[in-house]
C-alpha cells in the first residue's frame, strides 16, 4: 500500500511543478519577482506576446503586489510594479524601440501630458540600446524613486516620478493599447 501512495505523491508533485510557472513561446515566465524596492515579492498579473505583422516581437509580463484584472486600479496605484520583457525577434534597433515607446504614449495621452512627460521620455529612451533575441528588459517602478530600467540584469538607469511609470503602462493596458489581445493577457484575462 505504500507504493501507490508514493506514486500518487510523485504524480501530484509533477503536476504542481508544471503549473507553477507560465511558459510562453518556450520562455518560462516566473510566477513572482522580488520587488526592486524591497525584499517583498510581486505576483504575475498576466503575460502575453506582442505581435506585429504576424511576427512575435516580445513577451510582456506585468507583476504587481496583488493580481487585478482592472486596468484603472493598476494605473491609479502608486505601489511597486514591474514589467518583464523577453525579446523574441532577431534584432530591434534602438530607434524602433524608442519610436514604439513614443507612439504608444502618444496614442494614450493628451498633447499636454506628452509635453509634460517629454523630458522623462527622452531620459527613458536614452537608457535603451539595440536589442536582440533572448535579451531581457525589466522596467520597475520603485515608490519614492521612479522607473528603473535593467537590460540583461544590468541596471541602465532611473527616470524619476510615479507619473512616468503609470503613463508607460498605458502602452499595454491603456484605452488604446499596443494590441487589445496583449492587454487582455497582461490583465490576466486569458
Amino acid at each position: 500500500m505504500r507504493k501507490p501512495a508514493i506514486i500518487l505523491f510523485f504524480c501530484l508533485t509533477i503536476i504542481n511543478t508544471a503549473v507553477a510557472a507560465k511558459e510562453i513561446a518556450g520562455i518560462e515566465i516566473p510566477d513572482t519577482l522580488v520587488s526592486a524596492s524591497s525584499d517583498s515579492s510581486l505576483t504575475l498579473n498576466g503575460a502575453g506576446i506582442r505581435e506585429k505583422f504576424f511576427l512575435d516581437i516580445y513577451i510582456a509580463a506585468l507583476y504587481l503586489p496583488e493580481r487585478t484584472p482592472d486596468a484603472d486600479v493598476i494605473l491609479g496605484d502608486t505601489g511597486p510594479a514591474s514589467v518583464l520583457m523577453h525579446i523574441l525577434y532577431g534584432e530591434i534597433s534602438k530607434q524602433k524601440i524608442t519610436d514604439g515607446w513614443t507612439d504608444g504614449l502618444e496614442a494614450n495621452l493628451s498633447d499636454e501630458k506628452m509635453r509634460a512627460l517629454k523630458p522623462q521620455l527622452d531620459e527613458f529612451n536614452n537608457l535603451f540600446q539595440d536589442l536582440h533575441q533572448g535579451d531581457r528588459i525589466r522596467i520597475d517602478y520603485i515608490p519614492g524613486t521612479g522607473t528603473a530600467v535593467s537590460i540583461n540584469n544590468q541596471r541602465r538607469g532611473i527616470v524619476e516620478g510615479n507619473d512616468f511609470y503609470r503613463s508607460l503602462l498605458r502602452i499595454w493596458i491603456g484605452s488604446k493599447p499596443v494590441t487589445r489581445q496583449l492587454k487582455q493577457k497582461i490583465l490576466g484575462n486569458d
